[in-house]
């Protein structure tokens, strides 16, 4: 492990949305280091009240921010609310940014989403594929609010010297993920139609469309420790890419799943649903060559997050 340019030891650390399944994430990852962290629930403290932001800061004045506040949704959610996710989400890490310069904050990391890139951005995609290309028309105001958090933490360190930086995360899951029958993602909405397909004797499982795209899954407590790594290790500008570096057909997805959860019957594909984007890898080449790599193994992971699934885990079910 090469040397802490920025040790967390000793710090206080504000996780802003820990109540999320990154938040919890890295709520965990902080106290299995012996740092008890900073939290505040919505009641004590809303980020989309500038005023009250501030307050906040003035009173607990962190040294370090983990920025996993959001507000987040599936692609019907998106469509519907468009003012709500770029809205709220800018208001968010404007706020929180603007809040941690002003008291002095030492380090601040932004957590963003693989949305920021264009839909069809060379694969696997780069840190500087972002503003090449259109975005994803299904979630681009969560996306460009997502890439005004970037844009902002650059301008405090170019104008303020701030030590601000940006992980961009590929697809996620784990303990706490949502498993909300319409607007939650592709790996937790199949642990939830497998369960219960097992659960009913149930003969098939039937995908939207072919099975044939490729998608890159990481488990949210690799986040954690990716993020812990990089407050540690790494301050630039430019923001990073955490992944895997690795991606499965949502086939060979289903079948994993399938696997864990103990569903023998048939797996179907109805055609005439869409795809989506063929495939969506990412370097993560630069978080490597600072010396971090995910740990943990996409079945690996799946029997967690299926674990905590059916301890009654999540949200929205």
């Amino acid at each position: 492990m090469p040397e802490a340019l920025f040790p967390l030891a000793g710090k206080s650390v504000f996780v802003a949305g820990h109540r999320g399944m990154v938040g919890q994430a890295l709520v965990r990852a902080l106290k299995a280091r012996g740092i008890e962290p900073i939290v505040a629930s919505r009641a004590e403290l809303d980020l989309e009240n500038q005023a009250e932001t501030e307050r906040w800061f003035a009173r607990n004045r962190p040294q370090v921010v983990l920025l996993a506040a959001a507000h987040v949704g599936g692609i019907l959610a998106n469509n519907s609310f468009p003012r709500d996710f770029l809205y709220r989400n800018v208001m968010i890490a404007a706020n929180v940014i603007e809040a941690a310069h002003r008291h002095g904050v030492e380090k601040l990391v932004n957590l963003g989403s693989s949305c920021i890139y264009p839909k069809f951005a060379e694969q696997p995609i780069r840190e500087e594929s972002l503003l090449t290309g259109s975005l994803e028309p299904t979630n681009e105001w969560y996306a460009i609010a997502k890439i005004t958090a970037i844009k902002l933490a650059q301008s405090y360190r170019r104008q303020f010297g701030a030590d601000m930086i940006s992980l961009m995360p590929s697809n996620l899951y784990g303990p706490g993920d949502n498993y909300h029958p319409e607007n939650s993602h592709v790996l937790p909405a199949l642990i939830r139609r497998f369960h219960e397909a097992k659960e009913a004797g149930a003969k098939s499982v039937t995908l939207w469309g072919s099975g044939t795209p490729r998608r890159e899954f990481l488990f949210v407590d690799d986040l954690a420790e990716s993020t812990l790594f990089a407050t540690e290790h790494y301050s630039g500008e430019g923001h990073l890419n955490v992944g895997t570096g690795t991606d499965v057909t949502i086939t060979e997805l289903a079948g994993l799943i399938a696997k864990v959860v103990g569903f023998e019957g048939a797996v179907d594909h109805d055609q005439s649903k869409p795809d989506g984007t063929p495939r969506k890898l990412m370097d993560v080449s630069k978080l490597a060559e600072l010396g971090w790599h995910a740990k943990t193994s996409l079945e690996e992971g799946i029997r967690l997050a299926y674990a905590d699934f059916r301890a009654g885990g999540g949200r929205n079910r």
